[in-house]
């Protein structure tokens, strides 16, 4: 039984959204196990997917957290 975890960050795809939609989830669910099933044979009832989002304040990179990464990378 595969268990696959994706994380995203708690953004949308546009500026006025907080978080990835029902219907990007659903794609996402939907894409990965078609894939395991392509790939590696595994039946998609049993394949598992679970999305896990980060709120922003929760990751960085370079070093910084992300929102300070971005705004020093703007400048």
């Amino acid at each position: 039984m595969p268990v696959v975890t994706i994380k995203v960050t708690r953004e949308g795809t546009t500026p006025d959204r907080q978080s990835v939609t029902a219907e990007e989830k659903a794609a996402l669910i939907k894409g990965v196990s078609e894939l395991l099933l392509e790939v590696l044979h595994k039946p998609l009832d049993s394949t598992h997917v679970i999305i896990e989002e980060v709120d922003t304040e929760n990751w960085g990179w370079g070093g910084l957290p992300a929102l300070e990464y971005r705004k020093q990378r703007s400048q």
